[in-house]
């Protein structure tokens, strides 16, 4: 199944109070942003793309909760806050590890729980991933068909 088919299905059913969804570019960010608002799915986007008083306007709009997703580049990595985030959605891999943390360290709080889902499209994304479980000392699987989203809903 195409990544945008497995991000469509997720964003349909799991349930989220908000999303930020990370691409690695610009226009990937754009055409991304506009297909999630063709399909019911409403979106705001954030890259060095658009000019700054719009992007500053769609991140006070979807930091006050007037939309629940956000497509956005590495410009919204660091210095976000985005307590209501409670999913991350790594459509693209990061490139290094350290992005990799910058895009899942939201502020949402102590306790705070946050479902990260990273997309592996090819080896190298897959050696990105590798390096992230052994610098973070963690173990990521894949997704299971079933997951217990109330897990991830609680704060």
């Amino acid at each position: 199944m195409m990544i945008k088919k497995k991000l469509f299905r997720l964003l349909s059913v799991v349930p989220f109070k908000q999303a930020v969804i990370f691409r690695k570019s610009a226009s990937s960010c754009k055409r991304l942003c506009k297909s999630l608002n063709k399909n019911n799915l409403p979106a705001v986007e954030i890259h060095p793309g658009i000019p700054e008083n719009e992007r500053l306007a769609h991140y006070k709009k979807f930091k006050e909760g007037q939309t629940r997703i956000v497509v956005a580049t590495k410009l919204f990595e660091c210095g976000m806050n985005v307590a209501r985030a409670n999913i991350v959605f790594n459509y693209d891999m990061p490139e290094n590890t350290d992005t990799y943390l910058d895009r899942i360290a939201r502020d949402g709080g102590v306790g705070a729980k946050c479902l990260v889902i990273t997309f592996v499209a090819d080896g190298s994304d897959a050696k990105i991933l590798n390096e992230v479980q052994s610098r973070f000392g963690v173990q990521i699987t894949e997704m299971p068909d079933e997951v217990d989203m109330i897990t991830y809903m609680k704060n």
